[in-house]
C-alpha cells in the first residue's frame, strides 16, 4: 500500500528583512530632506576668492571696453573664478559631507543654467555686433539672475547676493544711455568698468565672506 505523503502547504514570500526596510526609509527621508531643504555647500571663501580674482582683472584690463586686452582680462578672470569656486564647493562639500549628485544640487544647477547661457548667448551677439558698451551690463544683470534663481535652492544670502548684481546691472545697461550727453566716451567706459569690479569684486567680497562666517567655510 503506497505511503501517504503529508501535503505542503504553499508558504507566502518572506517578509523583506527588517533591515531592508529600515535602509529603504532611511534612503526615502534623506530624498525628502534633499528636496525639501537647502544647498548649504556653496562655498563663501570660493566666491571671496573669485571677487579677489575680478579686482586683478579690473586693474589689468584698462578702461578701454573695445580693446582685446579688456576682453581678455575679463574673460580669463571669469574662468579662472569658475574653477576656483567650483573647486572649493566640491571640498566644502566633501567636507560637509553634502552629496553633490544628489536631487537639490541638480535642481539648484538646473535653476542657475538658464540665466548663465543666456548670457553667453548675448554676448556673442554683442561681440559681433561690436556693442562692447553693453558687456558690463549684461554679464552683471545675467549672472545676478542666475545666482537669483540658483539661490532659492540655498541659503537665503545667496538671492540678495543676486539681487544686488542684478541692480548693478541694470545700472551699467542705463548708464550710456543717461551720460551720454554728458560724459566723454572714455568716462562712461571707466564708470562700467569700475561697476564690474564693484560687482564682480565688492560684492562678491563681501557675500563670500559673510557666507564663510555664518555658514563654516
Amino acid at each position: 500500500m503506497p505511503t501517504k505523503r503529508p501535503l505542503r502547504l504553499a508558504t507566502p514570500d518572506e517578509p523583506p528583512a527588517l533591515s531592508d526596510r529600515a535602509i529603504d526609509n532611511l534612503q526615502f527621508i534623506r530624498e525628502t530632506m534633499e528636496r525639501a531643504g537647502s544647498f548649504t555647500a556653496i562655498s563663501g571663501s570660493g566666491i571671496a576668492a573669485t571677487g579677489v580674482i575680478a579686482i586683478v582683472a579690473y586693474a589689468a584690463s584698462g578702461n578701454d571696453l573695445n580693446s582685446p586686452r579688456w576682453i581678455t582680462a575679463w574673460f580669463a578672470a571669469a574662468l579662472l573664478a569658475l574653477v576656483t569656486s567650483i573647486g572649493a564647493t566640491y571640498r566644502k562639500a566633501q567636507r560637509t559631507q553634502t552629496p553633490l549628485s544628489g536631487a537639490l544640487a541638480r535642481k539648484l544647477a538646473l535653476a542657475f543654467l538658464p540665466a548663465l547661457i543666456t548670457g553667453v548667448v548675448i554676448t556673442a551677439v554683442a561681440l559681433r555686433a561690436g556693442w562692447f558698451v553693453a558687456l558690463p551690463g549684461v554679464w552683471l544683470i545675467m549672472y545676478g539672475a542666475a545666482v537669483m534663481a540658483g539661490g532659492a535652492l540655498s541659503t537665503p544670502i545667496v538671492p540678495v547676493m543676486g539681487a544686488s548684481f542684478m541692480f548693478l546691472g541694470a545700472v551699467a545697461l542705463g548708464a550710456p544711455v543717461i551720460l551720454a550727453p554728458a560724459w566723454a566716451e572714455a568716462s562712461r567706459e571707466a564708470l562700467l568698468n569700475a561697476l564690474m569690479a564693484g560687482g564682480f569684486g565688492g560684492l562678491h567680497l563681501l557675500f563670500g565672506s559673510a557666507i564663510s562666517r555664518k555658514y563654516g567655510g
